[in-house]
Parts: C-alpha cells; structure tokens; sequence
C-alpha cells in the first residue's frame, strides 16, 4: 500500500512538472559586461560558475531570456529603502513584507554606474515617486532607486571615477546589498557572464546568526516574527567548540540542560523543567528509533523550540522539542575527510562528500560517514561505532524535489550507570573513573532510518510538503548490562545485576503539510494545514541473574559470578498508533501586528500484551492542543511577542474504577522581547514563562494500592540569549536562565519539592574571533564558560549535586582548503556530576580532555 501511495503521489507530480515548468525564483542571474569587478555572494549555500562570452552582446540576450521566464510571477513589493553607510561603503536595503517572494537582482555596469534591475517588484505607494541619495559615500556620488514600469525596479549606483562593486548579504526577506567603491576601471578586466544559482540549502556556513526555523516551524516565518522562543544553534558553532555529542551542542541554549545518559547510551535533556522531546527533520526521534547516542556526522544544525508545541508534533512534553536537521546534497562537488584524535584513546575518522550526479545538476547526493573507536575517563569503558548516511535529491523540476535519506548506525558499548549515593544522601567519595559492573559485558546496538521528502511548489504561495520515514533499532546480546541494583548495607558492598536480552523497534511515520499564502483585504494569511500518521512497535525478552557483590572502594577486585542460571523475567509486544490533523494561520493584520492561531487534534491509542503474565492493557486517548500568539514590533529591530500552548502526553493505567487515565496536559504561558542589536547579525531573545503539567498520577489516599490523576507540577522563569556576530570574526552565543520548577500538587511528594535535574541557574557562554587579514588571517581563537547550578537528584528530593563551571577553549586556523584545531574541554579539570537518574545512576562529567581535529576539503 505504501509503495502505491508513493507511486501514485510521484506519477501526479512528474506530470505536472512536464506541463508547467516554471522559472524557479531561487535562481539568481548576474550578467557583467566588460571591465567589471567580481559580485560575491555569501548566503544561502551559493554557487558561482564563470564562462567567457566573444559575443558583445551576449549579456543583453541572457537579459532577455531571464525576462522571459520570469514575466508571469507575482509582484513583490518594497516597502522602503534605506542607504547606510558603513565603514567600507554603503549598504542598500530595499525591505520587503515578511514572507514575500524574494527579490531577484540583475546586475550590469555601464561606464562608471553600477545598474540592478529587479524584475517581478513594485515600489509601494508612499515610495512610488523614487528615492535619491546624493555623496551617501566617499567615492559614490549617488544612488536612486526608481520605478521603471509595472513590473519591474532599477537602482542605479554611480561611483565617482570607477564603478562600485557589490555584495550580495544573506537576509531574512530583505534584498540587502553591500557596496564599496573600490571596484576596477573600465580598462582592468576581460568580457565574461557570471552566472549565481542560490540554491537556497543553508545560510552562510560561517554564520552564527541564523534568522529561521523552517524545519521545526514548518513554514517560512522568519524566527522574529514567531511567538515562541527558538534558538538555533549552527553548524559553525558545532565545529568551533569541536562538538562530539548532542549534550556540548544543546548547551548553548539557556534552559537546556544534561538530565541522564540512560547508562552511558543515550542522552536525555531537559527544558524548562521538564524532560526534552527530540526529533530529527520534523520526525519524533525517540528510543523506538534511537537507542545510542545520536551520530553527528549527517547533522547540520540543532533547531530547539521552548515551550508546549503539540500543536505542531503532536504528543510531547511541555517542555519543548530538540530537532537535529541533516545536512542535504549540494549542486557543486564537495569533499571533506576530516579526523580528530583525543585522549582516552579517542580516535574518529568522517568523511563528507557531496555534488550533481547529472551535468545539469539535477540529481545531487550527498554521503556523509564515521568510524569511532574510543576509550573513556571511566575504567574499561570502550565504545566502538560505525555510521553511513547516503542522500540523493531529485530535483524532478523546477517547482518539485524529491529526497531520499537513509543512515545505518552501529554501536557497540558497555551499560554505565555512574556511581552511587550513600545513606548520608551524598555522592560516595570514590574515584569518578570507577565502573561499578563488569565492563566486558557490552550491547550491540543497531539503527536503521529510511526518509523521503518531497516537496512540490505549485505557485509562489502554494506548496505542498510530504514525508514518509521507516525506523528499526535492536539491542542485542545476551548478558548485555552489569550494574548495582540495589542497596547496601555496610555501605560499601553493593548486589550487582546481569541483564540481557533481544529487543526490536519499529516506526513508520506519514506527514503532509501544506502551506498556503493569500491575502485578504489589506490583511496577509500564511496557512499551514497538516495530517500526521504514526504508528511504533517494539518486542522484547529480558532476562537476568544475580552476579555477586561488589566493593565500591575497589571496584577493580570484582569477579562476577556465573553460577546462577538467568532467568526470564518479561517478553512483551507494544505498538501504538496516533493520528493529528493541524491547522494554523499565521496572520498579518499591518506590517508591525501578526496574530497566531491555531489548533490540532490527535487521537491514539496503545496496546501491550505481557506475554508472561498473559495480561493486555490498552490506553486510548482523543486530545485537542490550541495555540494562540501575538506578535507586535514598535519599532523595526523590535518584537513584542505573547503566547497561550496547549500540550499532551498518553497516560497508561486505570484508577480503582478501571476507568483509562487521562493523558498529562500541559498549559504554557509566555511573554518576551526579540531584538536584532545589529541587522541581520546579531540578536537576544528575552523570554518570560509560566507552565503546569495536570493530571500527573500519584497515589490515590483512599486506595493506596491505585493512582489518581491530582498531581500538579509547575515551572516558571526568565531567559536571555545572545546569538550572532559582533564585528566581523567576533561570533557570540549566550545565554542565561532563571528556573523555578516544583511539585505544586501531590499526595506523596512534599508540595515545593524541586524537579529533579532541574538548576534554578544555568548560563552559557561562547565566543570565538578569526582574524580577518594579515598574513595570519583564518587563525582563530574560541572560550567557553558554561555554569549549571545544584540541582535535585530525585523527585522525593532525597539528594542534591552540586552546581559547577566548567569552561572549554579552542585554537583553530583555516587556510585555502585546510583546517586544524585543537579543542580543549573542561580545560580547569573541574569535578562535577553531570545528571542523574535515581540513588544508584549518578553520571560523573569527564575531566580535563583535548581533542585536535584535521581537515581538508577538494
């Protein structure tokens, strides 16, 4: 059925792309005459390919040609104009209505005047009669920017004795230009055509600001226009701090922090108070279809939304979500090998290639791979990993992509549970590096993920995006797990455990969105409607032994024993499956005033079948999750923004009744302030939040042996980030978070108890510098401080761990196609506890460590 689905889908837009082919509005054409100095252009994942025209007038026809193509295109209309002027030159900003089609620039020079006609635009009305700015520069006499007819815009910028060159400058909507004077005479350089295809893969790779969201929001919508609190951390911040885990990257972000490794395997987070959902590319990402840590080598960047956000994924915490968004196949050939060497006996080669298959660059892949075989801080503790992740883009025409992703991961590690608390309700004072368990006792884990993406766009205001993603995972090996797994009485000598067992997940996820764009009136709609099919399966037998007993002083003299036979303890089938439709209208009462509203409605159902105690159990759920925000900008760098967000999670049970329980809900309120301090460069994000969690289960005081939903938990609290670039070379990301999370109803835990891994205080900060030029420009230099206070170790409050700075640097130097750096983490050997799961999984964070990594692209 899946595959007629697919097929079905592909033979109706195969057709329509044969019939309508349309030029694609990402396509950006240069044209340069004679005498004209290089435009360099820095967004977006951008390509620039050279021919020598002999034809005189070979840039007039290619002139033609793009008018063409792009005559029955919608308007786009500028707003307003501004003419700065910056150390070097101008820059020229012709602003747009957020959302609108992009501006498309065509670029000629004639004697000293530097000449962009922009088809496809109109001057608004209170701009109609064109703009001049006369001297706005040394050595530019002047600039005006008027109507040329109904369809179409030219700016002319007129050097005093050569014509200025251009740089094209990545931006949200605007069309922004930045223009030095230093351009060459009329007499310096040959006839050539320069033709730029922005393919529109990525913002610039070297940037730290980044104005969007899309594979998280699902839409366009620039990040200052939304109502909700996101931070994106970029690929250039993961390979500055040398970035090996999800945990070194999401701690970048105020509010996120480390709770447990789920025995050294896997990485849970929390945000706000409440434990972190984590998704990759728009898809649920958790332990059905991750069972290790997440691989890094495919990952682009790290797109985290704080908050309720069921409204767009469905059942989730009130936390928020993670996203990690892939890298994609680009059209122009790209090859990296890269290896980084540690101590610890860390060792990882990668290896990132990438181009067109097909002279026209239609069909492009992308492969990304690594092998890692490491030791650890903790004594015998080795981990040994292998990753594959081939990609190919189709694109079928102009308006239709077809993607097809697939990564196969292989792991091989030891359980570790950390250390332990004693009955003082502290950390026993043993070595950090102590494994307490046999660490020849390893798993074998195993993932597979298979996606496809198609994305069709039938109009500038009408696309259509659809997505399919099958999962499996399996842990593997009998005897896989040996760790405490109870008390001890003299406190010192712990009963150890050996488990096992054979465990297989499955997924199998359909998503479609559909974006429309109209306008009603003066008022601007961005609708996004969406349908959502998920359906997750998982087996498994466990089976365990007691192994003897183990002194924590000297963990090194333990020797498991093998005389009791393992016994079954479980073999059980789960699947469950959830279906939600969503819709949201973002509208844009005036140019300064959106609204958000929107809804959706899930509804999901589980079954487990115990097949030992021959008991099935089943949990249905039909929930309805609302959003509605305001977002409101006083002035141009500004915006005020309020949100109500709804959440939900199935609860599994009944009460005494036998009545099913009602799933969790989440209620989050926020207010905040989002400001670009330098356009387009660099921004903060102040953020105000109350969220309570309902229908939390705890025991019900007239049936102690049964649960009822009256337990209430609640976060409030601040944020500020600080994202972007200060002075060219100079990046920043920082952040700061007040947290208040605690048990505000319940009939066991004591009402005020803190969350647990929840610090009141975290902050974060990272700023590295690259000199510009000089014979040493590409060195660069990176710190780090990153603080997270005490925090609870259990809900019951029962211990605490202390707070800790832990503080990182780096050197690195770039040259040509060559990079080196070294990395060093925890750089003050500072000891702390990392997060905890309970009194016998506490998670020791490493020491002092140094990686160096090289790298060279061809």
């Amino acid at each position: 059925m899946v595959a007629s689905l697919i097929g079905l889908f592909l033979s109706f837009w195969i057709g329509r792309s044969l019939i309508k082919y349309k030029y694609h509005y990402t396509r950006l054409i240069a044209i340069f005459s004679c005498f004209f100095p290089k435009v360099q252009i820095r967004g977006g994942g951008s390509r620039v390919a050279r021919e020598q025209r002999s034809e005189g007038n070979a840039a007039d026809l290619v002139l033609k040609d793009t008018a063409t193509h792009i005559a029955q295109s919608n308007l786009t209309r500028v707003t307003g104009v501004e003419v700065n002027q910056t150390e070097s030159g101008l820059e020229l900003i012709l602003e747009t209505v957020a959302g609108s089609e992009r501006l498309v620039p065509l670029i000629q020079p004639v004697g000293n005047d530097l000449v962009i006609d922009i088809l496809d635009a109109t001057l608004a009305f209170s701009i109609r009669t064109g703009i001049e700015e006369l001297n706005p520069a040394s050595g530019i006499s002047r600039v005006t920017v008027n109507q040329v007819n109904e369809n179409s815009i030219r700016v002319i910028i007129t050097g005093e004795n050569q014509t200025p060159s251009a740089e094209l400058v990545p931006g949200r909507d605007d069309l922004i230009l930045s223009i030095t004077p230093d351009g060459t005479t009329a007499e310096s350089e040959p006839e050539e055509e320069i033709e730029v295809i922005a393919t529109g893969e990525a913002e610039d790779e070297d940037d730290y600001f980044v104005p969007d969201a899309s594979r998280t929001l699902k839409t366009d919508i620039p990040l200052r226009d939304t109502p909700a609190s996101v931070q994106v951390i970029p690929q250039q911040v993961i390979k500055d701090q040398g970035a090996t885990n999800v945990r070194e990257i999401v701690r970048n972000a105020s509010g996120v922090t480390f709770s447990n490794s789920a025995g050294g395997r896997s990485e849970q987070f929390i945000i706000r108070g409440f434990i972190a959902e984590r998704f990759r590319n728009g898809f649920r990402d958790d332990l059905f279809s991750t069972r290790t840590q997440a691989e890094l080598a495919n990952i682009d960047r790290v797109e985290i939304l704080k908050g309720p956000a069921s409204v767009l994924f469905g059942r989730a915490e009130p936390s928020g979500i993670i996203n990690l968004v892939t890298k994609q196949p680009l059209r122009e050939p790209f090859y990296e090998l890269a290896f980084t060497a540690g101590n610890f006996d860390f060792y990882r080669p990668t290896l990132d290639f990438s181009g067109p298959l097909t002279e026209n660059g239609n069909l492009a892949y992308r492969l990304n791979a690594a092998y890692e075989n490491a030791g650890s801080f903790r004594d015998g503790v080795e981990t040994e990993r292998f990753f594959v992740a081939p990609t190919l883009s189709w694109q079928i025409g102009d308006d239709t992509e077809l993607t097809l992703e697939y990564s196969y991961l292989n792991d091989t590690r030891p359980i570790d549970d950390g250390l332990v608390v004693l009955s003082d309700n502290e950390v026993a004072n043993i070595p950090f590096d102590s494994f307490l368990g046999d660490p020849d006792i390893r798993v074998d884990l195993e993932e597979n993920r298979t996606e496809l993406y198609l994305d069709h766009r039938f109009n500038s205001n009408l696309s259509l995006r659809s997505l399919l993603r099958y999962t499996t995972a399996t842990d593997s090996r009998a005897g896989a797990t040996s760790g405490i797994i109870g008390g001890s009485e003299d406190e010192r000598n712990f009963p150890v455990g050996e488990g096992g067992g054979n465990q297989f997940y499955e997924t199998f996820t359909f998503q479609n969105d559909l974006t429309v764009k109209f306008d009603k009136g003066s008022i601007k709609h961005t609708v996004l409607f969406g349908l959502e099919y998920t359906t997750r399966f998982f087996s498994f037998e466990a089976e365990a032994r007691p192994s003897g007993t183990i002194d924590i002083f000297n963990p090194s003299a333990f020797e498991p024993s093998t005389d009791v036979p393992f016994q079954l303890i479980a073999i059980q089938e789960f699947r469950d499956d959830t279906f939600g439709i969503y819709l949201q209208d973002q509208i844009a009462i005036l140019d300064n005033l959106q609204f958000v509203i929107g809804g959706r409605f899930d509804t999901y159902s589980s079954e487990t079948d115990d097949l030992v105690l021959d008991v099935i159990s089943e949990t249905e759920a039909d929930v309805f999750s609302p959003r509605v925000g305001i977002v409101y900008q006083p002035i141009e760098p500004v915006s005020l923004y309020a949100s109500y967000t709804r959440s939900f999670t199935p609860v599994s049970g009944t009460g005494v009744n036998n009545e099913p329980f009602d799933p969790e809900r989440g209620t989050g309120f926020e207010i905040g302030v989002k400001t670009e301090i330098i356009k387009d460069r660099l921004s903060s994000t102040l953020a105000f939040y109350d969220t309570t969690l309902t229908n939390v289960t705890t025991e019900d005081p007239d049936n102690p042996n049964f649960d009822i939903q009256t337990g209430e938990q609640n976060s409030r609290g601040i944020e500020l980030d600080l994202t972007g670039e200060i002075v060219p070379g100079w990046n920043i990301f920082a952040g700061y978070a007040y947290t208040d999370a605690t048990v505000t109803e319940d009939n066991v835990i004591p009402v005020g108890n803190r969350l647990n891994n929840v610090p009141e205080h975290n902050f974060n900060l990272w700023t590295a510098y690259t000199l510009q030029k000089g014979s040493l420009a590409g060195l660069g230099f990176g710190t780090g401080i990153f603080y997270i206070g005490e925090r609870a170790g259990d809900l019951d409050n029962s211990f605490f761990v202390d707070g800790y700075t832990r503080v990182d640097a780096a050197i690195y130097y770039e040259k040509e196609n060559y990079r080196a750096a070294l990395n060093f983490k925890n750089l003050f050997d500072a000891e702390f506890i990392e997060g905890t799961q309970s009194r016998t999984t506490v998670n020791p964070g490493a020491p002092f460590t140094v990686q160096g990594t090289v790298s060279v692209e061809f």
